[in-house]
């Protein structure tokens, strides 16, 4: 794992494991990397994914042509004295299309894998773990056992779209990484912060008007909606976090209820607050005679 994924996880990886797990099993890369001849390995049968993108493939061997393979595969020795692939196929045809002679992996029997999945699965569904430890967990089934997040999903009884935005989480900027870690916000200002990526700039504001003016998960959406729905201006998308206006308050005052506005991508709402259907009914009627 990389120094940038390690940010703001709070406890180092191996900390998250029970004291009577093999630790070794958790190494980095670096430190268990062995080089395996290509013709000594073979596609993992199991492999969900069938078809891989020529053109893709032709641009990853250019890379590692240039840099060579910065991760190494995963592999489990088999009976024959070859190898089979269990993360990492896509890397193993890149570099025989680079001409490469060996490639650089980590072997792990059978029961090591058993023993990390299990590991992995359990300290996921552990309850005080932070979404990020949670997320470090997800993204490492996913890059040592090539498992979809459906599979993963499965596993742990989860809905394939929560264990999709907890390992989503490692997209943060740095910042917002470390503030979630703090618990400085939430998950759901997290995911709203993501909402934004590609935009450095706003994620940034967005950010610190969380953490400056205490935004709701709710207010940051509206900020995200403004922003997604075209309001170029960062001033008047933060202007549009309100739910209350000038015009709000007075129609508030002259119906003598709370009135508020919701925004969406594509217009909103507004909003009339009546506690019973007589008020409604009153409402009603002097709505009717509004000009």
């Amino acid at each position: 794992m990389s120094q940038t994924s390690k940010r703001g996880l709070g406890r180092g990886f191996d900390a998250l494991i029970s004291d009577d797990f093999d630790k070794s099993l958790l190494l980095e890369s670096g430190e268990r990397v062995e080089k395996i001849p290509l013709n000594q390995l073979q596609p993992n049968p199991y492999q969900p994914r069938q078809h891989f993108d020529k053109e893709a493939l032709q641009d990853l061997a250019a890379s590692i042509k240039q840099h060579g393979i910065v991760q190494p595969l995963v592999v489990t020795p088999l009976k024959n004295g070859s190898y089979q692939l269990i993360a990492g196929e896509r890397r193993w045809r890149a570099a025989e299309l680079a001409g490469l002679q060996t490639v650089p992996a980590i072997i792990r029997t059978t029961k090591e894998l058993e023993q990390l999945e299990i590991a992995l699965i359990e300290n996921v569904q552990r309850v005080d773990l932070s979404p990020l430890e949670q997320a470090a967990s997800i993204q490492r089934l996913i890059n040592q056992f090539s498992l979809t997040h459906a599979e993963i999903a499965k596993r742990l009884g989860k809905a394939t779209s929560t264990v999709f935005n907890i390992e989503r989480l490692l997209g943060l900027p740095p910042a917002a990484r470390d503030a979630l870690a703090n618990k400085q916000i939430t998950e759901g200002h997290a995911r709203a912060i993501l909402s934004l990526k590609g935009d450095k700039a706003r994620q940034a504001y967005l950010l610190q008007a969380i953490i400056d003016q205490a935004w709701s998960v709710r207010q940051a959406e509206r900020f995200v909606t403004s922003v997604k729905s075209g309001i170029k201006e960062t001033k008047e998308a933060h202007a549009r976090t309100a739910t209350e206006t000038p015009a709000t308050k007075q129609l508030s005052k002259k119906l003598g209820t709370p009135v508020h506005v919701r925004r969406t991508a594509k217009g909103g709402k507004l909003e009339i607050t009546f506690l019973s259907d007589a008020e409604l009914n009153n409402l009603i009627e002097l709505l009717s005679r509004l000009k």
